[in-house]
């Protein structure tokens, strides 16, 4: 016999009342959600073979076990097919596990989204989009597998505006932030390989992160031009004060010309941090280091980032277009790090 659900039942006449009570509840991040009825939580929980009991991860400062059932319960109402449960729940491992810290981007006025990157066979499998309106509209398993986590960390962690999430301005990543990585086409080793996974495994990263920003460069043709625009851009960007990380997502143009001119991944993170320092003196003069300019502070550098291996590097994005970007990661490096967690099927 299946393990029962333990969550609390309620009854509505008709699925037009249980969309407009699961709104009254709180339980909605402002748009409709998916009643989710016992037979879709369980068609959920089988996708995955998960207990409804099994403990996908603790919120230690929050005291909160993250069960399946309450996985299974806020995927149903993003919207999402069973077979997305696999990586939702894998997300919220990356999301539970102490190197992400939860506390603080959970938290912070700084208004932090979670940025998933999925890897691996899954992303292909799920129709994930590694490719043309990256972070824009269209794709079913992004947008309702970003709206799952952040409904988790709404429902069960307690994440709500206003009150423990104290976001000042926040950004539309905050209702969904998911984006695959485009092995297919990428000249460079994926991103879970490089962070000890094998090619066939499917993970998610996931990243405490602010919003993607956008550069231009149609007029070079070498791997440094395109990346001295993009360093130039990343300099005086975000916080620059100590960031635990930063994603650089390279389109299909930019792709192209920086993995024909021989460069790989290594090259562009060590090429982006030596080009990202900033003198004291131009952090103290505006206003992002305390004090006045010191003797010295003209030529004494400060590193965007601790070390190069601090910079994800993702090939995805269109095809046509000299556009790319860059994610600043939340707040400083002791605060959250980017956690990869492999997607059990």
């Amino acid at each position: 016999m299946p393990a029962a659900l333990t969550s609390t039942r309620h009854r509505v006449e008709d699925p037009g009342d249980a969309i407009e009570f699961c709104f009254q509840q709180g339980w909605s991040d402002g748009l409709p959600v998916v009643p989710p009825t016992e037979a879709r939580v369980r068609a959920m929980l089988e996708a995955a073979r998960l207990e409804p009991k099994q403990e996908i991860g603790v919120i230690t400062h929050r005291s909160v076990s993250i069960t399946a059932e309450k996985v299974a319960i806020n995927a149903v109402m993003a919207g999402c097919l069973p077979a997305y449960l696999p990586v939702v729940v894998a997300a919220v491992e990356g999301i539970a596990d102490p190197g992400f810290s939860y506390h603080g981007p959970g938290t912070s006025t700084a208004g932090a989204g979670v940025l998933l990157i999925v890897n691996g066979p899954i992303a292909r499998a799920l129709d994930v989009n590694a490719g043309d309106n990256l972070f824009g509209p269209g794709w079913r398993a992004n947008l309702t597998i970003g709206r799952a986590v952040r409904l988790v960390m709404r429902n069960v962690c307690g994440s709500r505006p206003g009150t423990l999430d104290r976001g000042t301005l926040g950004h539309p990543g905050r209702l969904s932030y998911v984006i695959a990585e485009n092995e297919a086409d990428s000249p460079w080793t994926p991103l879970h390989v490089e962070r000890g996974f094998r090619p066939e495994q499917s993970t998610v990263t996931v990243m405490a992160a602010e919003g993607p920003r956008q550069f231009y460069n149609q007029l070079s043709n070498t791997a440094e031009g395109v990346l001295t625009t993009l360093a130039d851009d990343m300099r005086i960007s975000g916080n620059v004060m100590g960031q635990p990380h930063y994603g650089v997502v390279l389109a299909g143009e930019h792709m192209r010309t920086i993995g024909g001119g021989g460069w790989d991944k290594r090259r562009i993170r060590q090429f982006l941090w030596e080009h990202t320092h900033n003198t004291h003196a131009h952090l103290r003069r505006t206003q992002r280091m305390s004090g006045a300019p010191e003797p010295g502070d003209e030529t004494r550098l400060r590193p965007l980032l601790r070390s190069p291996d601090d910079i994800l590097v993702v090939a995805a994005g269109g095809r046509a277009g000299a556009f790319s970007c860059y994610i600043p990661g939340w707040s400083s490096v002791k605060s959250s790090q980017a956690v990869t967690k492999e997607v059990k099927r």
